[in-house]
């Protein structure tokens, strides 16, 4: 079973090989996380090869939980931070390791539930990705050779968590119970998607994927409560029932 200890989960997005799986659970394991999530492992689940690198961390894989999509990976969470190099275009609060593993920390002392995305090894994350993430994890290394292995960015992601958890006294706030889970955001990006689309609003059909894809990005960047959510369905239903009068 996992620990107790409260921390942020660590999710693999369409990890590559079981290697560096097995590497990152060692990684994990070294600085005391224990909740890894994969999405869509490319050399299917179980791994033997994750297994055989991971040595002592295999709990880890035993109880790791299998995922089909990032949404799914995420799906209950309140903040997420997604690891990558480049930005690409997307805006969002860019922290480094250091400082994003402190907001992590004070936020999980809130109550909140946390997660961290760190995307496959050939190409990272892809936008539709990211634009689910509230905040960028940006490291700074060498821009002549800024490619970071799984393993390593985990690895230095965890000790970062390790420093910053020591120095934060864990006290929840019943405020914190009210913030919106990712499943909620999600729902409420596919409600004002799918009423705009009725209504013609993504358009021309070659911007359309971009003009949702910004849209989820402007619901990632915003703080919302259970209550702002609701809110917010409710305007877009009303709109409807106000146009349907006319």
């Amino acid at each position: 079973m996992p620990t107790g200890q409260p921390q942020p989960a660590f999710v693999l997005i369409r990890p590559q090989m079981g290697e560096n799986i097995g590497a990152a659970a060692r990684g994990m394991w070294n600085f005391g996380l224990d909740r890894m999530r994969i999405t869509s492992p490319r050399d299917g689940w179980p791994n033997p090869k994750a297994v055989a690198m991971a040595s002592g961390a295999g709990r880890l894989l035993d109880e790791a939980q299998l995922f089909e999509t990032t949404a799914d990976a995420v799906a209950e969470c309140h903040y997420v931070y997604a690891t990558t190099a480049r930005p690409r275009g997307l805006t969002k609060p860019v922290l480094s390791p250091e400082a994003a593993m402190r907001d992590a920390a004070e936020r999980i002392g809130r109550g909140e539930k946390v997660a961290v995305m760190f995307g496959p090894e050939r190409a990272g994350m892809e936008n539709d990705d990211i634009a689910r993430a509230n905040a960028i994890i940006s490291v700074p290394v060498n821009p002549e050779f800024a490619s970071l292995n799984l393993a390593q960015c985990v690895l230095l992601t965890a000790y970062e968590w390790r420093r910053a958890s020591a120095e934060i006294t864990h006290a929840r706030v019943d405020m914190a119970s009210e913030w919106a889970e990712q499943i909620e955001i999600e729902k409420l990006a596919e409600h004002y998607e799918g009423t705009l689309e009725a209504a013609g609003f993504f358009f021309p059909e070659t911007k359309a994927a971009g003009m949702k894809q910004n849209l989820r990005n402007l619901w990632s960047r915003m703080p919302l409560t259970r209550a702002d959510v609701q809110m917010l369905h409710g305007v877009m239903r009303q709109m409807v029932r106000w146009k349907g009068r006319d």
